[in-house]
């Protein structure tokens, strides 16, 4: 399966290093292999540990991944596409989250990433052109009591208002 950059309508480059290396496999199979009834249940971890190492997921690592794993390689696009926490395309180097659950809805999130997108100039799910900050909207952070709240680079800020949110994103390097 030749993979397709969402940029480009070029395959993919493949590096020659891989993503998924021998160490990492073995760290891998020593830590969740007995967990798992099935070698594709350990997809989770596998795509954690991929972008723990690399911060995003590019599509040569997948595809390591879903050989890894004995699955096919659309098996893994679909579980990375899933869910949000993974990144499809390198983020920038600071990650803005604001939650978007009930309680933060009811205490106007919508305003606070508001905020941030026209500060930033970008949607949901984009990057500022320089690189600097990628934006993303979340279902749950699971801080409920602290909404609306929103995590930057995966330190939690609670209670926020337009302007602590915008302070925020400002400090960010």
């Amino acid at each position: 399966m030749a993979w397709i950059t969402q940029n480009s309508a070029e395959p993919a480059e493949k590096r020659d290093e891989p993503y998924l290396t021998d160490a990492l496999k073995q760290e891998l199979n020593d830590t969740y292999a007995h967990r798992y009834p099935t070698r594709q249940a350990m997809s989770l971890p596998v795509l954690h540990a991929i972008q723990h190492a690399h911060g995003w997921l590019p599509p040569q690592a997948m595809q390591e991944a879903a050989e890894f794993l004995d699955v096919e390689p659309t098996v893994m696009y679909d579980t990375a596409s899933f869910y949000e926490e993974y990144f499809l395309q390198a983020p920038g180097r600071n990650v803005v989250w604001v939650c978007q659950s009930v309680s933060c809805e009811i205490m106007n999130e919508a305003a606070i990433a508001d905020a941030i997108k026209d500060k930033l100039g970008v949607d949901d799910d984009q990057t500022t052109p320089d690189g600097r900050v990628t934006f993303k909207k979340v279902e749950c952070i699971g801080a409920c009591g602290g909404a609306p709240c929103m995590l930057a680079n995966h330190t939690l800020h609670e209670n926020l208002t337009p302007e602590s949110a915008v302070r925020i994103v400002d400090d960010l390097k």
